[in-house]
């Protein structure tokens, strides 16, 4: 049966507050200021609580649906019927609960859902044990997939924060983006926590069709977690970007997975942590890395 995603109620991603601003040899000043909004989201599937996170309004559904595809619950689109505000919320001022209803015969496994759950942290989980468990669930990317430019990679920064509407305003968001093999800007999301902007990205992908992204890039603002690299694996995404650091354990679940990493993307300079066959021009830079890295084992 085909999803039927109801159109989704307005929400505002900033606020305004009352500040009192304080400059260097002048007189403190009230002013108003923006913020990042933040409050909590409810995830139910059937009617049952199975997560809530706290995030900021906006593109609920994607967050939803991307999330449940991003720890295994469900596998495409046709797996839900629809996506609704849950009964009680409709006259309330914040619409802060969601309901995803399978699609018919589709049966949700509510103890994996309970034993994969990391959506309330933003480090992940540790040991080779956990990314063997996902990849049951996600298997490893094959060594093939885009090969796209290093300046291609370069300029994707500057787009992120052109198109970064809220962030420009706040300054307190994280964004994903995922572009194409050509560099053009497929979907971009903001939000107060990294692994939600990224969920709302790969929701995108799934309630529009285009899942897998496995031609594509993803681009964070921010660090890159162990979340951040299994929730790409789960939309196939071979090639992450970020503009700041790795931890330990995503450069290790990079490697096992086949993907791409790279790190500290700025001002035309990057580091490759895995995988750096699918950069132009870096065959005989990636043998290097993959000898490397096997001496260092």
């Amino acid at each position: 049966m085909k999803a039927t995603i109801t159109e989704e109620f307005p929400r505002e991603e900033s606020a305004t507050t009352e500040i009192l601003r304080c400059r260097a040899s002048h007189s403190p000043v009230v002013e108003t200021d923006q913020l990042a909004r933040e409050e909590p989201l409810e995830i139910r599937v059937d009617g049952r609580s199975v997560a809530v996170t706290m995030r900021t309004p906006g593109h609920d559904k994607e967050l939803a649906a991307g999330f449940l595809l991003s720890e295994g619950i469900i596998y495409g689109k046709g797996d839900i019927l629809d996506i609704v505000d849950s009964e009680g919320c409709e006259t309330s001022e914040f619409r802060n609960i969601l309901d995803v209803r399978p699609a018919p015969g589709i049966e949700v496994d509510f103890e994996r859902l309970s034993r994969h759950v990391f959506g309330s942290s933003s480090c992940g989980v540790c040991g080779k044990a956990s990314i063997e468990a996902i990849h049951h669930s996600f298997p490893p990317i094959a060594q093939d997939g885009p090969v796209v430019p290093m300046d291609m990679i370069v300029r994707m920064p500057d787009t992120l924060r052109d198109a970064q509407a809220t962030f420009l305003k706040t300054g307190g968001l994280h964004a994903s983006a995922v572009f194409d093999r050509n560099g053009r800007l497929i979907v971009l999301r903001e939000d107060v926590g990294r692994h939600n902007a990224l969920d709302k990205v790969i929701g995108y992908g799934l309630l529009h069709g285009l899942l897998p992204f496995d031609a594509h890039v993803l681009l964070v603002s921010g660090r890159t977690s162990f979340e951040i690299v299994q929730k790409a694996l789960a939309a196939r995404i071979s090639i992450i970007c970020a503009v700041s650091a790795p931890s330990s354990l995503a450069v290790e679940f990079a490697r096992e997975s086949g993907q791409t990493l790279i790190g500290f993307l700025r001002a035309g300079s990057m580091n490759i942590y895995s995988h750096p066959e699918r950069i132009e021009g870096m065959k005989d830079a990636s043998t290097a890395l993959h000898a490397a890295v096997a001496v260092a084992r």
